[in-house]
């Protein structure tokens, strides 16, 4: 019997930004970056986020989506600090048409250092030259301004508008958080888009500053 398709276990380097699975190592340093409003707004993760909640990711939700053929979740690191600084993920991969939608998140502590489009780039250039992918799709929020700007420095296409087919969270008045619903910006990347995008947008502060939306169908347990 064929086994599913799945992505390889890989390590992606750039020129300041290893992508790579997550290890228990990563824990506390997944806790800090996950504990934060914006991510708590823009996505779907537990809140608050403990530790329990990170060994989970780590050790059986992230391995999941590479092994069960449905994505991949990297953790992006600092090459020269090691230290964590965000989240790529890949879900929802039609395995078929060699398509599949990318997330990402940036920790507080390193926003406005470009390191977005360089992951997302990183990993979209793998997808098309080494997985022989022909299309990335990514859905922003559509008040999410600061992701959409990476989208589009990327070089991805605006392709219209799903209505209220997402889920955001907003911090209310006695400091709980309160889910409304949101339409859903949807973008697309084709290889043919990157041979004419500008750049990795790397140190450009304007494109740093972000979290993307995603459900975080490796957290569907929570939901």
């Amino acid at each position: 019997m064929t086994s599913a398709p799945a992505f390889p276990d890989i390590s992606i380097s750039t020129e300041r930004l290893v992508l790579r699975a997550y290890e228990e190592a990563d824990v506390p340093a997944l806790v800090e970056m996950m504990d934060d409003e914006l991510i708590t707004a823009w996505t779907g993760v537990p809140h608050p986020y403990t530790a329990e909640a990170a060994r989970d990711f780590v050790g059986r939700a992230a391995p999941a989506e590479r092994t069960e053929g449905r994505g991949l979740v990297l953790a992006v690191t600092e090459f020269l600090t090691q230290r964590l600084v965000g989240t790529v993920s890949l879900q929802r991969t039609d395995w078929r048409i060699r398509a599949t939608e990318i997330g990402y998140l940036t920790a507080s502590w390193a926003r406005g250092e470009g390191y977005a489009c360089e992951a997302v780039l990183a990993v979209c250039r793998w997808l098309f030259a080494e997985q022989s992918f022909a299309r990335v799709e990514l859905r922003t929020a559509a008040d999410n301004t600061a992701s959409q700007q990476v989208a589009q420095k990327v070089g991805c296409v605006s392709e219209g508008v799903l209505r209220g087919a997402g889920l955001v969270r907003t911090l209310t008045g006695d400091g709980t958080w309160a889910e409304t619903r949101t339409d859903l910006l949807v973008w697309s990347l084709l290889p043919e888009d990157l041979d004419e995008s500008s750049g990795s947008g790397a140190g450009d502060d304007r494109y740093g500053n972000y979290t993307q939306y995603t459900d975080y169908t490796a957290y569907a347990d929570w939901h």
